[in-house]
């Protein structure tokens, strides 16, 4: 088997179960591994370490996958890996439920790997090379433990770039997906649109935070921005609220969210869907004098990496404060940051800038976090990307 010896000094956090290791750790290549090949891991003091996966491409040079030494990893290591992730997630299927993240990469000892559920469906992400050579195996498994009707592959990833792979979007067994899918989430209806809908079809993650949030809108106004296919929108028509408008730049967005207000039955009197650019619309709406009783921001990723943190946050903080603005005394900010770069203490800090910038005085009554199907590893912190607060105008 090729060898990856790496600098002394530079082995760690392999030691401590991190699943990469950068490409400037690396002291000596041995052999001639091909990209997603398998590779054993030894330290300078010729001390294995570890197998993974190589790329020589990638800055993330080896993904590492098993530690014992005397583990093979076949293709029976990778069956029992995806086994073990979908019995972990199987309690969380209920008549309510029926949509879950598998597999979440890194998280379940998988790396490059993402598999959600919807419905009958599966949708898969591929993310590394590694994954890519073994994805007949993914597929067969998959298809072994759920017998969906359909697998449908959406990996058109910026990381595959990295990884010297191109996009690659298309069936991987069964049926094609429909145009919409029906799923059911917190009880609720959703037509989901796989092929074509945004990652790979829906936001599983918000799952506990949209009920959470709904929690506070009876009889009340509410704002949902960057509304996607309307999570929180439908959650909150489901807790009574009086009235939703609903926000996204996507006219397929708009248009899902407008078709599962009419699968719930929710009166579409109480309901504004609006195409357009969320940060032009705030502006608009604080020159109308509008005020709601409960605002939701759940904008995309800002900050991709640490070196773009300072910048998100300038965008981070301006997007809050024209939420602020618009609140009503003793209103609700339910506000969040999808971007793994930015720590909770530093997205409180963010806010609490747009607060005083707004002139209101705040308080944080709730902090929300990703649900259980999306777990954090302890050896990789990196995997606890979604954080939100829920912030009261005092």
């Amino acid at each position: 088997m090729n060898t990856i010896v790496l600098n002394r000094g530079k082995d760690k956090a392999a030691w401590q179960l991190h699943p990469w290791i950068f490409s400037g750790a690396i002291n000596k290549v041995k052999g001639a591994p091909l990209n997603g090949s398998l590779v054993q891991v030894f330290n300078a003091d010729d001390e294995f370490i570890a197998f993974g996966v190589y790329n020589a491409q990638s800055r993330v040079a080896v993904r590492l996958l098993e530690w014992d030494p005397n583990r093979v990893v076949d293709e029976s290591w990778w069956r029992d890996r995806i086994r073990r992730s979908v019995e972990l997630r199987k309690h969380l299927l209920t008549a309510e439920n029926n949509t879950v993240r598998l597999v979440f990469a890194e998280a379940d000892f998988l790396p490059g790997l993402i598999v959600d559920k919807y419905g009958d469906f599966i949708s898969i992400q591929v993310h590394s090379s590694g994954i890519e050579l073994v994805k007949s195996v993914v597929v067969d498994e998959l298809v072994t433990l759920l017998a969906p009707r359909g697998i449908y592959e959406r990996s058109d990833l910026k990381s595959r770039e990295h990884e010297g792979l191109p996009n690659s979007n298309g069936l991987l067994y069964g049926e094609t997906p429909p145009e919409f899918v029906e799923v059911m989430e917190n009880g609720i209806r959703y037509q989901i649109n796989i092929v074509e809908g945004q990652k790979s079809g829906f936001y599983c993650d918000q799952r506990e935070n949209r009920w959470l949030t709904a929690q506070y809108v009876a009889d009340k106004r509410v704002l949902d921005c960057f509304c996607y296919s309307g999570g929180f929108t439908l959650n909150a028509f489901k807790q009574g609220a009086s009235e939703v408008v609903s926000v996204d730049s996507s006219a397929l967005a708009v248009d899902t969210l407008k078709r599962n207000l009419i699968s719930n039955g929710f009166d579409a009197v109480k309901s504004r869907a609006v195409q357009s650019d969320v940060n032009k619309y705030l502006r608009q709406l604080g020159e109308e004098g509008e005020k709601f009783d409960l605002i939701v921001l759940d904008p995309p990723k800002y900050a991709p990496s640490r070196s773009s943190l300072e910048k998100a946050s300038r965008a981070y903080k301006d997007l809050n404060r024209r939420g602020l603005m618009l609140l009503s005394s003793g209103g609700l900010l339910a506000t969040f940051s999808c971007s793994g770069a930015m720590d909770i203490d530093t997205f409180k800090q963010v806010v609490s800038w747009a607060a005083l910038d707004a002139g209101r005085e705040i308080q944080f009554i709730r902090q929300f976090s990703q649900p259980e199907d999306h777990p954090v590893r302890a050896s990789f912190p990196e995997g606890e990307y979604l954080k939100g607060l829920l912030v009261r105008v005092v």
